[in-house]
């Protein structure tokens, strides 16, 4: 079994290893509770895929959702909306997220539309996206529009909303079952409702369906003085282990998680905090093996621009931001590949992300891959590597915050359960 320790400095991250350690010794209660709550789960209804089935049992052939990694045949998938794309209000969780060249765009149009040009030829390229995939054979379901400019209030906070463009970034899949994140940024709060229609879809189909805890947001789940000014800031803060997140309550998004089978690698982000990564190591237990791995990043935020798995003992590790357990995999057997540097155009505006969603593709099989029609140089890798490239052009998508992978969603993927690390 491979295992994978982070390891950070600082205050915050030893206070919340000391806190992990310390809720670990109730963690074997925890799973036998959940076992007994899956087992009456199953009895109660014949209409549903087993809950207690171990994992080493197929899933069963009538559900719809089945998917253990990011590189088996794709049959099924979710692919986001840029329709009523609505820029997040500039508050603490965004500014942490965001590059400072961007920082007065925020503050301007928080609350209002993205560039609706912009948006309008992000949809199109969306669109034709979904038409490709249905074209290799993938069906392809999409979110509900919604307008995300409405003004909402709860007890701790008030917002606007922002987007149904990743659904990445809030569902999970993992075997039968599908698991809605908690997210982090308030404009996100209520994303999950543009996507409860297919959800309710699936599981009266048979799937198994989970929400984690939802935040409440308060202020306290935010360092509100979080200190970052320039890159080298980011880089200090990081190395520390401090991140504008705090450990008031489990929070996580869904992009920090990717995944080869039983084994499942997370990073600590600015959006994902040690309780959220404890509440899906204890959820996801024992069946599955949640390892904690971590980058040399500026700005930690969603693993797969700068750790995707490709294919069975097969990653892109970007070359930007070198991962600290990689002598872990390769003396595991796994290929490390380093993506070549990105062709994006310094003057393409990329409000939430960075170049790097070159390497962000969506693999359809071990031999075809969704990848950038701009990005030449991936393509060559991939050709190099024996993988077909279906090239798309998603340009101004990008811009929103997402490459192929972060706009899709494997709901169905045609493989089995396997360890690639025993």
């Amino acid at each position: 079994m491979l295992r994978v320790r982070c390891l950070r400095g600082g205050s915050r991250g030893a206070e919340a290893a000391h806190y992990i350690g310390w809720r670990l010794g109730r963690v074997f209660t925890g799973w036998v509770q959940q076992s007994l709550q899956s087992t009456q789960a199953a009895t109660a209804s014949q209409n549903t895929c087993a809950a207690d089935d171990k994992v080493t049992s197929p899933v069963p052939k009538d559900c719809p959702v089945c998917s253990y990694n990011e590189w088996d045949p794709l049959e099924e998938v979710i692919v986001g909306r840029a329709e009523n794309s609505c820029v997040p209000p500039f508050s603490v969780e965004v500014k942490a997220n965001t590059y400072e060249k961007y920082w007065g765009f925020y503050q301007k149009f928080g609350g209002q539309s993205f560039p609706k040009d912009h948006v309008k030829k992000a949809i199109a390229e969306i669109e034709e996206m979904c038409n490709i995939l249905k074209r290799e054979g993938v069906i392809v379901k999409r979110p509900d529009p919604i307008d995300w400019s409405v003004k909402y209030k709860t007890p701790d906070f008030e917002s606007t909303g922002m987007y149904a463009a990743m659904p990445r970034d809030i569902l999970l899949v993992v075997g039968n079952e599908i698991i809605e994140a908690p997210m982090a940024w308030r404009a996100r709060f209520f994303e999950y409702r543009a996507y409860r229609r297919i959800i309710k879809d699936y599981f009266n189909s048979g799937a198994k369906w989970t929400t984690a805890p939802k935040p409440t947001m308060a202020d306290e789940l935010y360092d509100q003085d979080y200190p970052i000014h320039s890159v080298e800031d980011r880089h200090k803060l990081a190395a520390q282990g401090k991140f504008v997140t705090t450990e008031f309550e489990p929070c996580f998004d869904a992009a920090d998680f990717i995944r080869a089978g039983k084994d499942i690698f997370v990073q600590r982000s600015q959006v994902t905090n040690y309780m959220g990564i404890e509440w899906m190591r204890r959820h996801l237990a024992p069946d599955y093996r949640v390892h904690i791995i971590s980058f040399k990043d500026p700005n930690p935020m969603h693993i797969d621009a700068t750790f995707n798995i490709i294919g069975p003992g097969l990653v892109l590790s970007n070359p930007d931001r070198p991962c600290h357990q990689i002598e872990l995999f390769k003396k595991a057997g796994w290929t490390v590949i380093r993506p070549p540097v990105p062709l994006i155009p310094d003057d393409h505006p990329l409000w939430m992300s960075s170049k790097w969603l070159s390497m962000n593709v969506l693999m359809l099989d071990e031999k075809r891959v969704m990848v950038d029609a701009n990005e030449t140089s991936i393509q060559k890798m991939f050709e190099n590597l024996g993988i077909s490239t279906i090239k798309v052009n998603i340009r101004h998508a990008n811009s929103l915050g997402g490459g192929f992978h972060c706009w899709t969603c494997d709901i169905r993927r045609r493989g089995t359960l396997q360890s690639y690390f025993d």
